[in-house]
């Protein structure tokens, strides 16, 4: 059977590098959204609260309703309708329009657009926002943005920052106006972090550097981070390929040689995308993917009866000209997965 192994070693040294940075644990935040990219929520979900993590994002209220008892503090980015409230949650306010839609008394966290152009509210409906959120007796907890460059060396990162800047300012006058508490402020996920040589915001949203990635480019700081993350499959058959014989769909890979080869419960059914032989791909241990990857299975040149597929998304996803994220949150869910 096809699993996941998730490598608790590779986690906490993750989330040590992580946590270094950050300066402590406390300002930290997990983010487990979409099933913990790919990884297991529940999984990655208890590990990090074994390391200590007490704050989580997760995308949906779901998502949080399932890790409730694990975390003090869990920020919920793309949720506008509520059946029930925690006092944990925090809820992402992503537009003035929905404000009517939060519970009264709920904790929340104005989303700011300062340059993405994609979620969050302007600077310039700052004080509106403020009063209309006062009004309707929600706890103003947090403000925050997101960083659409910051994996480039590009001034972009630099004036959004500013940016980010100028609304602190305004939400801190705005705060001290109306004797409110001032909120938590945060911007960063993983490749700001680490561009911050003395990071000093509230806390970072990290996502992809705690499995292991990052997409910074050089000559930008990256972190020694290590995968958490890697797909095996079990053999289903194997036989005996005499030298001209095509394998699978299409008859796109023919041997050069007699060979042996055996089929495995992995396709692009569960999420492992399609390769052909216009893209070559290796197992870690060297075995090849013959041919064409089919819906619930796929051929290599092995007789083991399990077989790692991949221990870095990096490799694959120069083979499909995407981005780690998308070939680890691809993985269906109906995978097991182990903690190891």
């Amino acid at each position: 059977m096809a699993k996941i192994l998730l490598s608790k070693e590779n986690l906490f040294h993750n989330l040590e590098i992580i946590k270094n940075h950050a300066g402590n644990k406390d300002k930290v935040a997990v983010v487990l959204k979409d099933n913990a990219y790919g990884h297991g929520l529940l999984e990655i979900a208890t590990m990090a609260k074994e390391f200590g993590i007490k704050k989580a994002v997760v995308r949906t209220y779901e998502e949080a309703s399932k890790i409730e008892k694990l975390f003090d503090y869990i920020l919920i980015l793309a949720e506008t309708n509520f059946p029930t409230y925690s006092h944990s949650f925090h809820i992402a306010l992503n537009s003035l329009e929905n404000i009517s839609n939060l519970p009264k008394d709920a904790n929340v966290h104005i989303k700011v657009d300062t340059g993405m152009h994609r979620n969050g509210i302007s600077k310039d409906e700052l004080e509106e926002c403020i009063h209309g959120l006062c009004k309707n007796n929600v706890n103003i907890t947090g403000v925050f943005t997101h960083h659409r460059s910051a994996d480039e060396l590009s001034t972009e990162f630099y004036w959004q920052n500013e940016n980010f800047k100028d609304v602190k300012r305004i939400v801190v006058n705005l705060c001290e106006k109306l004797s409110l508490a001032l909120p938590k402020f945060h911007s960063c996920n993983s490749s700001a972090l680490f561009r911050h040589n003395h990071f000093d915001e509230d806390f970072a949203r990290v996502g992809i550097a705690t499995y292991g990635y990052i997409e910074n480019k050089k000559p930008l700081r990256v972190p020694d981070l290590k995968p958490v993350l890697s797909l095996w499959a079990s053999k289903i058959s194997t036989r005996k390929i005499t030298k001209g014989q095509a394998i699978g769909y299409g008859g796109t890979y023919i041997a050069k040689e007699d060979m042996i080869a055996s089929t495995y419960d992995l396709g692009y059914g569960d999420g492992f995308l399609r390769i052909n032989e216009k893209n070559k791909y290796f197992t870690p241990k060297g075995y090849k993917i013959l041919g064409r990857v089919s819906m619930d299975n796929l051929s290599l040149n092995s007789d083991d009866k399990e077989v790692c597929i991949f221990d870095d998304a990096n490799d694959l996803a120069k083979i499909h000209d995407t981005i780690s994220y998308e070939i680890i949150t691809t993985l269906s869910t109906q995978i097991p997965r182990q903690i190891v």
